[in-house]
């Protein structure tokens, strides 16, 4: 039974531990590349820079092309009703919560692949 992880650190830690940590930055990548917004994440970067470079594409998006990053979280599959539910004050703060849902959402589809 798929249990979300509570924080992208436990995310990132399992998706190791199940050696799907590659699987789920492929899926980043091809999703973003649909999105038009593609990033080059290499399968074999640190899960903190992963994080990162996250968090810095994201807060790029909201801050300069915002209809992409929209774009983004349609392609992702993010639920509009938790996205609705995050703070905007903090535009950093809100792009460290936005990539968390996008790596729990993609990490959700990498996941039920590799079982089902």
């Amino acid at each position: 039974m798929y249990v979300a992880p509570a924080n992208t650190d436990l995310l990132l830690s399992q998706a190791q531990k199940e050696d799907l940590y590659s699987k789920l930055i492929e899926q980043l990548n091809k999703d973003f590349a649909l999105a038009n917004e593609p990033v080059d994440f290499e399968t074999v970067l640190s899960p903190i820079n992963l994080k990162l470079g996250l968090q810095e594409k994201i807060y790029t998006l909201i801050q300069h092309k915002f209809a992409e990053y929209l774009n983004l979280l349609y392609i992702t599959d993010v639920p509009e009703k938790e996205i609705k539910a995050l703070n905007g004050g903090d535009i950093a703060e809100l792009s460290e919560q936005v990539a968390f849902l996008i790596l729990k959402r993609e990490w959700q589809k990498v996941w039920f692949r590799n079982r089902y």
